[in-house]
């Protein structure tokens, strides 16, 4: 009994010795984010063009904020001359007109960053989507993530592959037409 559980295991033992195991190369690359996000034509003219309204819409701000210095520094020069009455409400006016273009700038600031995060949420879930069908269709198992938020701590130069998805998304971009995106207009329309 003992001579035929000894036959059976060593039999297993060969057959099992006997296969080949299967080994499938995992093809593995990682994207230098930081570098995409820089290199990426839809992400600088998404910053440029809220960089533009910022400065437009600055400007009016500005235009506001020196009106008040002026007044500011007539108030001063004509404080004495009018008296302390008219001094203080005068005074009491200008804190109010201050503290309304403090709450305009922080307003301005917070909207535009508010369209500004919409709409590069939308353009991170888009390439987050292309680098997922680039790694299909060239066969990859895992495309990794470096940059800012780093996942990667070591890889290989040869399996950086930043460039190819930088240029393949830059001519994606290129050949779509010029328009609003449509998810950042459903987002806007649901939030009012």
């Amino acid at each position: 009994m003992k001579k035929a559980l000894v036959i059976i295991a060593l039999s297993i033992l060969v057959v099992s010795c006997g296969k080949t195991a299967e080994v499938k190369e995992v093809k593995t690359a990682y994207v230098d984010t930081s570098v995409l996000m820089k290199e990426y034509t839809e992400a600088k003219d998404l910053e440029a063009k809220y960089k533009g309204q910022a400065e437009e819409k600055g400007r009016q701000l500005q235009a506001e904020i020196a009106r008040f210095k002026q007044d500011a520094a007539s108030f001063q020069s004509q404080a004495q001359a009018n008296g302390q009455a008219w001094a203080q409400q005068r005074g009491a006016e200008l804190q109010k007109r201050e503290q309304q273009l403090g709450y305009a700038q922080q307003a301005l600031s917070q909207q535009l960053q508010q369209e500004s995060g919409v709409e590069m949420d939308s353009l991170v879930s888009g390439v987050k989507k292309f680098i997922k069908e680039y790694g299909k269709k060239n066969g990859y198992s895992y495309i990794y993530g470096t940059g800012d938020a780093a996942s990667i701590l070591y890889a290989e130069e040869k399996y950086d592959i930043t460039k190819d998805i930088i240029k393949a998304l830059n001519d994606k971009y290129k050949s779509e037409p010029k328009t609003d995106k449509p998810a950042v207009k459903e987002e806007e329309a649901a939030k009012k």
